[in-house]
């Protein structure tokens, strides 16, 4: 089956409440929705959103790659053979991570559809269901402690809690004050996004350890290009580590796994370039016995979708931090994942379960030229 056109379409979601963190504060989310079609009219969707301060995409370098670099090399080519689809992609274009994500997903949900399977069954397959956690971004300790509370009372239990800005002893202070409210029974995780130097690292989590704050996991304590300082935290340490920033592809999985420069990956589909490389990360974990996460960027439903059928997909995969399209004004109801509180159901739909003619009223809604 031969795809036909490819197509983008820029949409614009407001978020709730300003997101906060140690790289950049949003106030609304743009991406880029990615449309494949083949010639028996089938529809593929997937999502490219621009995280400048991470990937370096943009949302004109992403549409550009998309429009004028990748679509030549998918146009009139057969959808089943994969593998030659991504061969021609990555020969194509180097780097530009999520605009490959966007025509990667859209591939896969093409592909799914083709097959009439969920694509979590077409990936491997092994639940049906995830459990997500719930972020806190960065403010004081009270607004911080009053934000963590109302999450907790909505029916979570997993945190991931945004640190990385201002003083230690202002993160200190945040940590201390979010347990104290949300109680023992409450994961927390932490993410500095690269907020500390390895010996501010070092000492902020070894004080937490001593202040009997159980946390779960510290997320990318230390710049993305500082794999050394990276290990002498997870060495110097007993919390675990995980690389999120500094994992992109399969070189960087190697060298971080290599080196045991940490205890866990995050997997994001934007940072890989899709579920092609992203299987072939989590498998590479897998054989050094590290776990992964599945995570994301501010993406609407339609790229955190696809992540959770990959994560629900693999064993491997065994934490999650899909809550995106929670933390946008608007819900999303063109399909795709459903969220029960912090369950994420996927439903039985083939491919990534999207209408088409819903979906196409959604970007009318939220389109932004």
């Amino acid at each position: 089956m031969k795809i036909r056109t490819v197509e983008t379409f820029l949409v614009q979601s407001s978020l709730q409440k300003p997101f906060v963190t140690a790289l950049r504060t949003v106030h609304t989310v743009q991406s880029v929705i990615v449309k494949l079609t083949a010639e028996n009219g089938l529809i593929g969707w997937g999502e490219a959103v621009p995280t400048h301060v991470i990937t370096g995409d943009s949302i004109g370098s992403i549409r550009y790659a998309v429009e004028r670099v990748l679509a030549p090399e998918l146009i009139g080519q057969d959808v089943t053979k994969r593998e030659i689809l991504f061969e021609r992609m990555n020969r194509a274009l180097v780097g530009n991570p999520s605009a490959k994500a966007g025509v990667d997903l859209a591939i896969h949900d093409l592909f799914g559809k083709l097959c009439k399977l969920p694509l979590v069954q077409l990936l491997g397959g092994y639940r049906e269901s995830l459990s997500t956690d719930l972020t806190v971004s960065v403010g004081t300790p009270i607004e911080m402690a009053h934000e963590a509370a109302k999450h907790v009372a909505k029916g979570f239990t997993t945190l991931k809690v945004k640190v990385g800005t201002g003083s230690l002893q202002e993160d200190r202070k945040r940590v201390r004050k979010i347990r104290r409210k949300v109680g023992a029974d409450v994961v927390i995780r932490l993410d500095a996004n690269q907020g500390w130097k390895p010996k501010e690292a070092i000492r902020m989590i070894q004080q937490l350890e001593d202040d009997g704050m159980d946390i779960e996991l510290v997320e990318q304590p230390v710049a993305a290009y500082d794999i050394e300082g990276l290990k002498e935290v997870t060495r110097q340490t007993q919390t675990s580590i995980m690389a999120d920033e500094s994992l992109f592809s399969t070189v960087d999985a190697r060298r971080l796994l290599e080196m045991r420069a940490v205890d866990v990956l995050n997997i994001k589909l934007m940072k890989s370039g899709g579920i092609h490389e992203a299987l072939k990360i989590n498998a590479l974990a897998e054989a050094f016995e590290i776990e992964c996460m599945m995570g994301s960027m501010l993406e609407t439903a339609v790229g955190v979708t696809a992540a959770a059928h990959f994560a629900a997909s693999q064993s491997n995969i065994t934490r999650v931090d899909l809550d995106a399209p929670l933390l946008l004004s608007k819900g999303f109801e063109s399909g795709g994942l459903e969220y029960n509180g912090s369950i994420i159901e996927l439903g039985s739909e083939p491919g990534l379960g999207f209408d088409s003619i819903r979906m196409m009223q959604w970007m009318k809604e939220h389109a932004c030229e």
